[in-house]
C-alpha cells in the first residue's frame, strides 16, 4: 500500500498536466508530427469500480483532490533519464524541479504556473503557408517564403502600372565599335537603299477610247507616268481628245515634281503646257493626288497662265470591284475657270463637267479592256460660245477602250 500511494499520485498530476500541455501544444503544426485523434474514454464496468473502492484507504482516495502546486512535484521518485530529448538542469535541487525545468525548455512545452491558464502559444508559419488576412489575434507572423502578407511591398510585375517615359533607344551602332564607322555608314546607307530605297517608275493610261457619238466619232486619252522614290518623284501628265478626219482638238502636257504629304497623298507642283486649242497657253500648276477614305482616286489642281487665267480641275473615280476580274468604273471630272477667256471659248465659273461609267474585265492586271458610256455638258458662258461655233455643248458618247500600265 507504501508503494501504491506515490504511483496513484504520479497519475493524477500527469492526468491534471496532459490538457495543459496538450493546450500548449494547440495550433502548433510540426513537419513530421501527427497528433493523434482524441479517443473516448472506454466505459468502466461497474465490478472494478467497488472492487477500487473497497481497498483503498479514506486518505488514499483523497489523494488525487490535493495536487501539488508544482506539477511536476509528484513526478518523484521516477527516472527522468529513460525520457529521450529531456535533459536534467544541474541546477536543479530535486528530480521533480529538474524535469520541470527541463519541459519549461523544451520547444512548445513551456507549462503554466499553477492557478494560471496556458496562454496560446505563437503560430509559426511554414514554407508554403499563406496566412489569412483577416488573423489579428496578435499571433507573431514572422515572414517566411511562399506566404503573401497585405501591405508588403511588391516588385516585379505586381508593380502598378505607371507613367514614366520609356528610356531613350541606343543611338550608337554596335558594329561601329569593331569596323571603321564610315563603312558601316556606307553599309547601313546601301542596305536601306535595297530594302525599300529604290527608284521605280510606272507608266499607265487610265483612258485610251473610241468615242463613238452623234455626228463625228473621236477619241480620248487620259495617261500619266511617274519615276522615283516612296517620297519624292517625276510626273509626266497628258490628256486630249480629238475628232476623226478633223485632228486633235484639244491636248495638254504636265511636267511636275511630287513629294508624298502622307502615307496616301502627294503633294505636286510644276508647269502645264496646252498645245490645243489655239493659241497656246502655258500655265504653273500646283495641285494633288491620293487615295482617299473609301479608296477612292482624287486628283487636283490649280492652273495659272502667263497671262494671269486661273483655271482649276477637280476629278475622281472608284474601282468597284464586282469579280476578281471584273471591275465597273463611275468618274467624274469638273473643269472651272475663275473668268471668260475669249479666246479658248472658256466662260468664267464651271465651265464643262464630264460623267462616265466603264466596265472592265482585267484579263492581267496590266491589260484590261473597256466598255462604257460618257457625258458631256458644258455650261454657261462656254456653252454660248459652243452653240455659237454651231455645235451642240452636250455630248453623250459610247466608248470602247483598254486601260494598260506597265
Amino acid at each position: 500500500m507504501t508503494r501504491l500511494a506515490p504511483l496513484l499520485a504520479t497519475v493524477a498530476t500527469l492526468t491534471l498536466a496532459a490538457p495543459v500541455a496538450a493546450q500548449a501544444m494547440q495550433g502548433m503544426n510540426v513537419p513530421g508530427m501527427t497528433m493523434p485523434a482524441k479517443k473516448k474514454p472506454a466505459a468502466k464496468s461497474s465490478a472494478p469500480a467497488k472492487r477500487a473502492k473497497a481497498k483503498p484507504a479514506a486518505a488514499e482516495r483523497k489523494a488525487p483532490a490535493k495536487a501539488p502546486a508544482d506539477p511536476m512535484a509528484g513526478m518523484t521518485g521516477m527516472d527522468h533519464s529513460a525520457m529521450p530529448g529531456m535533459a536534467m538542469p544541474s541546477n536543479a535541487s530535486t528530480p521533480a524541479q529538474g524535469a520541470s525545468q527541463a519541459m519549461q525548455s523544451m520547444p512548445g512545452m513551456q507549462m503554466p504556473a499553477s492557478g494560471q491558464t496556458a496562454p496560446k502559444a505563437p503560430q509559426q508559419a511554414m514554407p508554403g503557408m499563406t496566412m489569412p488576412a483577416d488573423q489579428h489575434s496578435g499571433n507573431d507572423m514572422p515572414s517566411m517564403p511562399g506566404m503573401a502578407m497585405p501591405g508588403m511591398e511588391q516588385t516585379g510585375t505586381a508593380l502598378p502600372a505607371g507613367n514614366a517615359p520609356a528610356p531613350a533607344p541606343p543611338m550608337d551602332h554596335y558594329a561601329d565599335r569593331q569596323f571603321a564607322p564610315a563603312d558601316m555608314a556606307k553599309a547601313r546607307h546601301d542596305m536601306m537603299s535595297e530594302q525599300g530605297g529604290q527608284s521605280f517608275y510606272q507608266v499607265m493610261f487610265n483612258l485610251a477610247e473610241y468615242q463613238a457619238r452623234q455626228g463625228r466619232d473621236g477619241y480620248r486619252w487620259d495617261g500619266e507616268a511617274w519615276f522615283g522614290g516612296d517620297i519624292n518623284r517625276l510626273w509626266l501628265k497628258s490628256e486630249g481628245e480629238g475628232a476623226f478626219r478633223k485632228g486633235v482638238e484639244s491636248a495638254e502636257v504636265q511636267a511636275l515634281y511630287s513629294r508624298a504629304v502622307g502615307p496616301y497623298f502627294n503633294l505636286q507642283a510644276g508647269v502645264r503646257h496646252d498645245v490645243r486649242p489655239s493659241p497656246n497657253r502655258t500655265y504653273a500648276t500646283i495641285g494633288f493626288e491620293g487615295l482617299a477614305p473609301y479608296m477612292f482616286e482624287v486628283e487636283g489642281a490649280l492652273f495659272l497662265s502667263t497671262r494671269g487665267d486661273l483655271l482649276g480641275r477637280l476629278e475622281g473615280y472608284y474601282d468597284q470591284r464586282i469579280t476578281q476580274r471584273l471591275i465597273l468604273q463611275p468618274r467624274v471630272e469638273l473643269n472651272l475657270s475663275a473668268q471668260d477667256v475669249p479666246e479658248n471659248r472658256l466662260g468664267g465659273g464651271l465651265t464643262d463637267a464630264e460623267l462616265g461609267l466603264r466596265l472592265r474585265y482585267e484579263i492581267r492586271r496590266q491589260f484590261a479592256p473597256y466598255i462604257g458610256v460618257s457625258y458631256l455638258a458644258q455650261t454657261g458662258r462656254t456653252a454660248d460660245f459652243t452653240r455659237a461655233e454651231g455645235k451642240d455643248p452636250t455630248t453623250t458618247s459610247f466608248v470602247a477602250g483598254v486601260r494598260v500600265w506597265f
